[in-house]
């Protein structure tokens, strides 16, 4: 009767603190909206049924669907070179359950434990889930990390900017970050397990694990941290062809998501420069990273409007934004959020 209640009680809980994310990000988003509308749009905003023409909408559903289709292929493939083959059906729906999850959660760190939940529910052992959600992870911080200083260096839209200035000191400081982590999880996996093991140890002394739960979590600590150093070296030597198609469909997932913003800017009928806006979105979405903020709601409007503004007028700045977030995240936690719905309806089925 105690583990029903415990269990009810949990639910409980994580469905309070998951609303109150979800109306953080909401309050975020439209707080980051207000400043770029009082600061860079000049108070000034249109809607342009330019953006409605048949054309336009085509363009829209086409890279939507690369966008998510990448999204989903890019950790498929990353699972099939680890020795694991889910279906597509499974793989998609986990799109946007991670969507869902990463934009209501701080530092985007819901959405990798609801994969890995996801993932294991589907028999994919906890630690290969970590490590093919981190692999996946990899690679597109690998291709931001890369293109940053680049675009940071040669884009004259960004001379003088301040924020830019600040991201070069951001930048030297999260790849170290970043490589040192990495290198101690890959060449030095007990200094990571001894810390997790004193932690279990410490919350078992004060009463807050039962001996025979403290027992299994010390057991399953140490054999998942295993595991997932060793499916590291795993990915490396998995066949060639599916670690090459893992990195291709990041990489084409990066460009169709960098890409929303010159095709909405074309559509306006502005003349922007492609290369401009791909490097400004870059930049954007590596301060987005740094963001402690839900789905980085409010930074990731203000950082765009701070980027965009001198490309824009001020009646499209606004647009432009919302259309992006839209497109680029406010349509797929809504997709998430159905399939969390259907999943939670079809688990409650099959346990019942």
């Amino acid at each position: 009767m105690t583990d029903a209640t415990d269990i009810s009680y949990s639910k409980r809980s994580s469905w309070r603190r998951l609303t109150a994310f979800s109306l953080t990000f909401i309050v975020l988003t439209a707080i980051g909206l207000y400043v770029v509308y009082d600061v860079f749009a000049e108070r000034s905003f249109s809607f342009d049924s330019d953006l409605l023409s048949p054309q336009m909408l085509g363009a829209v559903a086409g890279l939507l669907f690369i966008y998510f289709l990448s999204d989903g292929l890019r950790l498929y493939f990353t699972l099939k070179a680890l020795g694991h083959q889910m279906p597509l059906g499974t793989m998609f729906r986990l799109v946007f359950l991670n969507l869902f999850f990463s934009n209501v959660t701080p530092m985007a760190t819901g959405g990798g434990f609801a994969q890995i939940w996801y993932l294991h529910h589907h028999g994919v052992p906890v630690g290969r889930a970590t490590a093919a959600t981190t692999i996946r992870t990899v690679l597109a911080v690998f291709f931001i990390f890369s293109l940053t200083p680049v675009f940071l260096v040669t884009l004259d839209a960004l001379d003088g900017n301040t924020l830019a200035g600040d991201v070069g000191m951001a930048l030297a400081v999260f790849v170290i970050i970043y490589l040192s982590f990495f290198t101690v999880l890959l060449t030095r996996t007990h200094w990571l397990i001894r810390p997790l093991s004193h932690l279990l140890t410490r919350l078992h002394h004060f009463h807050l694990l039962s001996d025979a739960r403290h027992r299994r979590w010390q057991f399953k600590a140490r054999r998942e941290m295993l595991r997932f150093s060793h499916s590291f070296r795993d990915y490396l030597g998995g066949r060639p062809l599916f670690i090459g198609l893992s990195i291709l469909f990041t990489a084409i997932f990066l460009l169709s998501l960098f890409s929303f913003p010159a095709l909405l800017i074309h559509g306006l009928g502005y003349d922007v420069d492609y290369l401009i806006s791909l490097g400004l979105l870059v930049v954007t979405t590596f301060i987005m990273y740094f963001a402690p903020t839900p789905g980085a709601s409010g930074i990731s409007e203000g950082v765009f409007g701070t980027f965009f503004r001198d490309i824009l007028s001020g009646n499209h700045l606004i647009l432009v934004i919302v259309s992006w977030r839209l497109l680029t995240i406010y349509l797929g936690m809504l997709i998430g959020l159905l399939v969390l719905q259907r999943e939670l309806v079809r688990n409650r089925r099959t346990s019942g």
